[in-house]
C-alpha cells in the first residue's frame, strides 16, 4: 500500500466549490481507496492504494468528484515521501505566524521542475522562493506583502497550474501521513 495527499484546487474557498468533507471521505471509499481522513476544509484527503501511477490516480478522483458533486475541481497528488521531503527541506524558521508568510504551491506535474522558478516574478528584497520536489515555497515577512510581488502571479499560467497551502498545513499533513 501507498500512502498520499490529494489536494484539491479552489474547494470551500470565498463560499465556492462547496463540498462537505464527509462526503468528500465517502466518495474516495467508493474508488476503493482506504484509510481515508480529510484535513480541514480546504480540500486534503489523506488515503492509501496499491495503485501507483499517480496520473491515473488524480485523474480518477477529478471524475469522482465531477460525478459525485458536479464540480470540476483538479487534483494534485502527493506520495508520503514526496511530503516528507517537502517537509524537511523548508528552514525550520520558515513559518506562518503574526510575522512571517510562508506558502507551499503544488505545481501540477508540466510545471513540477525548477524551471518554474525563473517564470515567477520576484520582489528579490522581501520575497524568498525555493524549488522542492514539484513545489515551490513562497516565504515573506508580513510587513512586506504590500512590496512583495506574490499577487502578481494570480491568472498567469503558473498559477492555473498550482494548489497552494500555508507551510502549517503541509507541517500537519505530513505529521498525519507517518
Amino acid at each position: 500500500m501507498q500512502k498520499y495527499v490529494a489536494l484539491l484546487r479552489g474547494i470551500n474557498v470565498g463560499g465556492n466549490n462547496k463540498i462537505e468533507m464527509a462526503r468528500l471521505k465517502i466518495c474516495f471509499e467508493s474508488l476503493g481507496y482506504t484509510n481515508v481522513a480529510t484535513y480541514i476544509n480546504s480540500g486534503n484527503v489523506i488515503f492509501e492504494t496499491k495503485k501507483s501511477d499517480t496520473t491515473k490516480i488524480a485523474n480518477e478522483i477529478e471524475r469522482a468528484i465531477k460525478k459525485n458533486f458536479e464540480l470540476d475541481i483538479p487534483v494534485v497528488l502527493r506520495g508520503k515521501k514526496s511530503i516528507d521531503k517537502v517537509n524537511k527541506e523548508i528552514p525550520a524558521d520558515w513559518i506562518n505566524d503574526k510575522e512571517y508568510k510562508t506558502d507551499v504551491m503544488f505545481l501540477w506535474n508540466s510545471f513540477a521542475n525548477r524551471g518554474t522558478l525563473k517564470k515567477i516574478v520576484t520582489n528579490p528584497k522581501v520575497d524568498t522562493l525555493l524549488y522542492i520536489d514539484g513545489a515551490v515555497v513562497w516565504h515573506l515577512k508580513k510587513k512586506d506583502y504590500g512590496k512583495s510581488k506574490m499577487n502578481d502571479i494570480i491568472g498567469t499560467e503558473i498559477y492555473k497550474n498550482m494548489t497552494v497551502r500555508n507551510v502549517n498545513t503541509v507541517r500537519k499533513l505530513n505529521n498525519l501521513m507517518q
